[in-house]
């Protein structure tokens, strides 16, 4: 069976396609015949070495990869979800070892598979359940109310935008950064106001939100420098681990969307918001197997506006 992986670590080119024996779906598990696999920054990390400590437990192939869409082809005993042969579905899935989502098939458990967004392709329901996962998870530890005033930071990206769209929904004003190029597009995703990028923004905000916003939510991964964009007592959350130093009554949390892995009725929930018009699917560009190199050095380039896409 097809895989993309490494042998060994290193820059795009270390990807390639492999063999990978099959797998089969044990008790209260779901084999996916996977059509489609996103791109994401993490799965950069897992081909870079930046990952490697963790990654030597397993013997390579390693295989990247957290977000799948296909078709059911293996239902195990003890299933309760309803999944079946021939249905639509998508998945986040924890890599581990070959166990990533850009491989041909993968075997999840019951809980980790829902139906893909009705109207949609393999490729674009691909791109929904990490991001969508990880910005709810966001909002969520934000803890903010209705009315609230949430600054975004990376708008423009996958995360980022589903943190926007989400936080419209939830009734919160949102205000957004973005380059210059892409001020029409976060203002389509529902921002309230949008600042141009850069290591400034949070002085930005500061000129429109002079008591600061009540919580932020960094995208961009900028760290330090945007925590003075935060009203005293307010809420910080960051996507890469970071950890602001105690200041001015500030709630620092770190956003891990693995903590959300196998959460049925949290993905569920964000397929029935696409499915609502209240998530928007961007797909920034689609590659085989074969390429899967130059999709994660596009990736690497930056200025996608959507997600690159391996297609099986």
């Amino acid at each position: 069976m097809r895989a993309v992986g490494i042998m060994a670590h290193g820059g795009p080119d270390a990807l390639e396609v492999v063999d990978v024996p099959e797998v089969h779906a044990g008790v209260g598990q779901v084999r996916i015949r996977v059509c489609a696999a996103a791109v994401n920054p993490t799965d950069t990390l897992a081909r870079d070495g930046t990952r490697a400590a963790q990654q030597a437990v397993d013997p390579p192939p390693y295989v990247p990869g957290m977000d799948c869409a296909g078709v059911v082809d293996e239902v195990g005993d003890g299933v309760t979800t309803g999944a079946a042969v021939g249905d639509r579905v998508m998945a986040m899935v924890i890599p581990k070892g070959a166990h990533g989502a850009y491989r041909e098939q993968i075997v999840l458990d019951q809980m980790a598979v829902v139906p893909a967004p009705a109207g949609t392709s393999h490729v674009e329901a691909c791109t929904l359940p990490m991001n969508a996962l990880t910005a709810r998870l966001s909002l969520n530890l934000l803890g903010l109310t209705a009315g609230d005033m949430l600054a975004v930071t990376g708008a423009a990206g996958a995360y980022g935008g589903y943190v926007v769209q989400l936080a419209v929904t939830d009734g919160l004003r949102v205000i957004a950064d973005a380059a210059p190029a892409d001020m029409d597009l976060v203002r389509s995703l529902g921002a309230h106001e949008v600042v141009e990028r850069g290591d400034d923004v949070a002085q930005r905000i500061r000129m429109l939100v002079p008591d600061g916003v009540d919580g932020l939510a960094d995208g961009a991964v900028q760290n330090e420098l945007v925590i003075p964009a935060v009203r005293d007592g307010g809420a910080f959350t960051s996507v890469r681990g970071f950890v602001g130093e105690p200041q001015r009554g500030i709630r620092f949390t770190e956003t891990w969307v693995r903590t959300l892995d196998g959460d049925y009725d949290a993905l569920d929930t964000m397929r029935q918001q696409v499915e609502r018009g209240q998530i928007t699917l961007r797909v920034a560009d689609v590659y085989p197997p074969e390429r899967a190199g130059e999709a994660h050095a596009r990736l690497e380039a930056g200025g996608t506006r959507g997600r690159l896409v391996i297609e099986f």
